[in-house]
């Protein structure tokens, strides 16, 4: 019979969602209107602020997958592979460089962090963490330090629904403090509500990086179920939806126009 110990390693207590195929799936459309709203359609505002959820819902999967991973250089190895595979599709599709990785280096590096956080040996949860936060920067990882900060604090709150919405709370307030301010939403004017009598409450929510925050109630869904899906399909998918984009954006090589499709949301929204 297998001992305490042994079950409690392969059922890590963990509070949020563990149903990591739906957010993976969720994650991708989200980054996909990012990308989308980047490359097609950059006056449309509001599919970057629905980018933004992304990146947080990739952040709590890691926790998860590590919490639950019978090899973690198995799993270092799987994300190294994706990302350098990954980086000249990243760098045509964002007209990005070789010193502007993507998402994998960031994740990679972090994992690497949890790993030190994990393991407790030689006292790797002290120098770990902090060489992976230098890393971030030396490396000029996606999101900085500050997203692989974000995943090693969610680990260390992974047991708790009140521990994770204080890190996203916390995190998302201080990630959108720097970044810039958001005035329509879905085609409503929202700049009064900063100047209201509770402005000072407002007025820090409604920053584009602070939006992240609605990837909370998707990480606390009471979900466990997984959706049956090969492993290296959840991964080529990240590659694949910028080989989409760059196919879309050639086929539609004329300058694209949104007035119309901003007209038509705002027609839509004003009938709620």
């Amino acid at each position: 019979m297998p001992s305490k110990d042994f079950a409690a390693r392969r059922n890590p207590a963990i509070a949020g969602c563990t149903a990591t195929g739906v957010l993976k799936i969720l994650a991708l459309v989200f980054m996909f209107i990012d990308h989308a709203g980047k490359m097609l359609f950059p006056q449309i505002a509001e599919m970057r602020m629905l980018g933004r959820i992304a990146f947080p819902l990739y952040c709590w999967c890691m926790v998860v997958g590590i919490s639950y991973t019978r090899s973690v250089p198995k799993y270092l190895g799987r994300l190294m592979l994706i990302g350098l595979v990954s980086q000249p599709i990243y760098m045509v599709a964002l007209n990005h460089s070789w010193n502007q990785p993507n998402i994998f280096l960031t994740l990679l590096v972090a994992l690497c962090g949890v790993w030190g956080l994990k393991a407790k040996k030689l006292l790797s949860h002290i120098w770990a963490p902090i060489l992976a936060l230098f890393a971030a920067q030396l490396l000029g990882c996606d999101y900085g330090w500050r997203g692989v900060m974000l995943v090693m604090l969610l680990y260390g709150v992974r047991g708790s629904r009140a521990g994770i919405a204080c890190v996203m709370i916390a995190f998302c307030l201080y990630w959108g403090g720097s970044s810039v301010g958001v005035t329509h939403l879905f085609g409503q004017d929202v700049a009064p509500l900063t100047s209201s009598a509770v402005g000072a409450v407002i007025s820090p929510w409604l920053r584009l990086q602070t939006m992240a925050i609605w990837a909370l109630p998707l990480m606390l869904l009471p979900i466990s179920q997984q959706v049956k899906m090969p492993r290296w399909v959840g991964y080529a998918l990240y590659p694949l939806h910028l080989v989409v984009l760059i196919a879309l954006e050639a086929a539609l090589a004329q300058p694209i126009h949104t007035e119309n499709l901003i007209n038509a949301w705002n027609a839509f929204v004003s009938l709620f």
